[in-house]
């Protein structure tokens, strides 16, 4: 069973790319965020705003795909990841990890409201999930390597998985 989208993205109206999270920022939606943040960046895309006002909680692999679009960004040349209206907890988390500084906050509220947007969905497979989250804690780690000690046993394992999984 698939779960319904919870990642709305508007790249159409603006300049920047406005992306709104519903529910959880989780490894399970962080394969369709990864894929489609690719995208618009190999167009040439380089400012996208990411809305948490919806966003209940984020897990480490949500926040490492969003730490790994910021550090492609800056890898194309430069532009903007803003990350708005964070809840109290998303911001302890963001902040726990020290990745807050790679985000920048837009002084004005901004977000996709009601149903702008189209709906990004994942068809991510259990290899690609698996290669999503390596990517996303080895990125939380590049970001700032205090998170080495917290994230190394989730990177080893993902790497021992990878290499027992004949389909990976």
């Amino acid at each position: 069973m698939r779960l319904p989208p919870t990642i709305f993205a508007d790249a159409e109206s603006d300049p920047e790319i406005r992306i709104r999270v519903e529910g959880k920022g989780s490894f399970q939606n962080s394969p369709a965020l990864k894929e489609f943040s690719q995208r618009m960046i190999e167009t040439g895309r380089r400012d996208f705003i990411v809305d948490l006002q919806n966003c209940s909680t984020m897990d480490s692999t949500f926040m490492g795909t969003l730490a790994g679009i910021a550090m492609r960004i800056r890898d194309a040349g430069g532009g903007n990841l803003w990350v708005v209206n964070r809840n109290e907890r998303n911001a302890e988390l963001l902040a726990g990890l020290g990745l807050d500084a790679l985000f920048s906050e837009k002084p004005i509220p901004v977000g996709l409201n009601g149903d702008k947007g189209q709906a990004i969905i994942d068809h991510a497979d259990k290899a690609a999930i698996r290669q999503v989250m390596r990517d996303a804690h080895e990125a939380c780690v590049a970001a700032n390597p205090a998170n080495a000690s917290k994230f190394k046993d989730v990177i080893e394992y993902l790497k021992a998985s990878a290499a027992e999984d004949p389909s990976s």
